[in-house]
C-alpha cells in the first residue's frame, strides 16, 4: 500500500511537472510509468487480506485453499508489473533515442490487460465464496460457520472491512481498465486528451480505494478476532500434589507425647 502511494505521488509530480512545461520529457514519463503501475501495489494488498476472510468464515466454502489466494494471485500480479514496468522502460529509451515508443507502449498494455484479468478472476472467486457460504448459512445456520471466529464475525469493524474491501476492489478494476482502454487507443487517442474523465476514472477512483483501506486497516478490523487471550494457570498434577503434601508434613511441628512426661 505505502509502494503504491509513493508511486502515485511521484506520478502526480510528473503531472505537475507536465503541466508547467508541456515539453518536459521527464515529467510526462514520470506520469505515465508511475501513476500505471502504482495500483498494482495496491491490488497486492488486497489479495492477501482473501485468505484472511476466508479463514474467518470457513475454508470448507472456498473452491480453493487460504493460502492459495495470495500464492497464486500475488505472483500474477508481479508479473503484469514486470510487463507494465518493462514496457515503460522501453518506450522511455525508445523516446530519447527518437524513436517510435509503441513496442514498449504495446508492452505495457499487455501488462495492464493482464491486471485487469488477474483482478476479474480474484472478483469472480470472491462473489462465489460469498455465494457458497450464505447458501450454506441458509441450510445450516450459524453451524456452516468456522466457530472458533465467532466474535471476530460478529465486530462491525469486520463487517464495514467486507464492504470496504468490495469496494476499493471495484475502484481499482474501473480504474484498470480504463487505462487499458485509453492506452490502447495510442498516445493520439480521444482518452488520453479527455482530463475530466482521467481525473474520475484514474485519480478519484485510486483515492477511494486508498482511502477507505486506510480508515478501515485491516489491522484494526481484524484486531478483535486475533488478540492473545490470557493463559489460564494450570493446575498441579497428582504427583506435584503428593510433593507439596509430603513437604507440609515434614515442615510441620510434632508436639510432645504426654505419657512419660513426669518424672516418677
Amino acid at each position: 500500500m505505502v509502494s503504491g502511494c509513493i508511486l502515485e505521488l511521484l506520478g502526480y509530480i510528473g503531472r505537475i511537472m507536465s503541466y508547467h512545461n508541456p515539453f518536459n520529457e521527464n515529467g510526462f514519463l514520470m506520469q505515465i510509468c508511475c501513476l500505471t503501475i502504482a495500483p498494482a501495489f495496491l491490488a497486492a494488498g488486497i489479495y492477501l487480506t482473501l485468505s484472511r476472510i476466508v479463514e474467518t468464515f470457513g475454508p470448507e466454502h472456498s473452491r480453493i485453499k487460504p493460502l492459495s489466494y495470495p500464492r497464486i494471485f500475488i505472483p500474477c500480479d508481479i508479473l503484469s508489473l514486470v510487463l507494465q514496468a518493462l514496457g515503460g522502460g522501453m518506450a522511455s529509451a525508445a523516446s530519447h533515442s527518437n524513436k517510435s515508443p509503441e513496442t514498449g507502449d504495446h508492452i505495457m498494455v499487455t501488462g495492464l490487460a493482464f491486471q485487469v484479468f488477474t483482478l476479474l478472476v480474484f472478483m469472480i472467486l470472491c462473489t462465489d465464496f460469498a455465494v457458497r457460504t450464505f447458501k450454506r448459512m441458509n441450510r445450516m445456520g450459524e453451524g456452516a460457520l468456522d466457530p472458533t471466529h465467532k466474535s471476530l464475525r460478529g465486530s462491525m469493524k469486520f463487517r464495514l472491512f467486507l464492504v470496504v474491501l468490495a469496494l476499493s476492489t471495484i475502484c481499482i478494476f474501473i480504474r484498470s481498465v480504463f487505462r487499458v482502454v485509453e492506452l490502447g487507443e495510442g498516445w493520439n487517442g480521444a482518452l488520453i486528451k479527455n482530463q475530466t474523465l482521467f481525473i474520475i476514472l484514474e485519480g478519484v477512483m485510486v483515492i477511494i480505494a486508498v482511502l477507505v483501506l486506510n480508515l478501515f486497516h485491516p489491522g484494526l478490523c481484524f484486531r478483535e478476532g486475533y488478540v492473545r487471550k490470557p493463559k489460564a494457570t494450570k493446575k498441579p498434577g497428582p504427583r506435584r500434589f503428593w510433593q507439596r503434601k509430603r513437604n507440609k508434613k515434614v515442615g510441620k511441628k510434632v508436639s510432645p507425647s504426654p505419657i512419660g512426661s513426669d518424672k516418677a
